[in-house]
């Protein structure tokens, strides 16, 4: 499972804050069983929340690499679309280790 980014930490987190005060104070229940309702209900939200927050799309060497910009400028120099070699890759580019 990937790490969940910033992003979805903070907005998960703020949901679940936000999300029991309200209902707890809408609700004005002084019962532990009635609290315990409110905090798993708001923890069920804020995960949903955290789960549905758009993920940004990875931008790596071989995002670069793939695109128009690089064969219009091949092409306007005179040169043929296919004359372009790739380099060749290996598995530690293909899966960078994070430590």
């Amino acid at each position: 499972m990937p790490r969940p980014t910033a992003a979805q930490l903070a907005y998960g987190s703020a949901t679940v804050i936000v999300s029991t005060i309200a209902m707890l104070l809408l609700s004005q229940t002084s019962t532990g069983l009635g609290v315990a309702v409110i905090s798993a209900a708001a923890l069920a939200l804020g995960l949903l929340v955290a789960l549905t927050v758009p993920v940004p799309k990875r931008r790596g060497r071989h995002a670069a690499r793939t695109g128009g910009a690089g064969t219009s400028t091949a092409s306007a120099a005179g040169a043929a679309p296919d004359a372009r070699v790739p380099e060749p890759r290996t598995a530690s580019a293909e899966h960078p280790v994070h430590h």
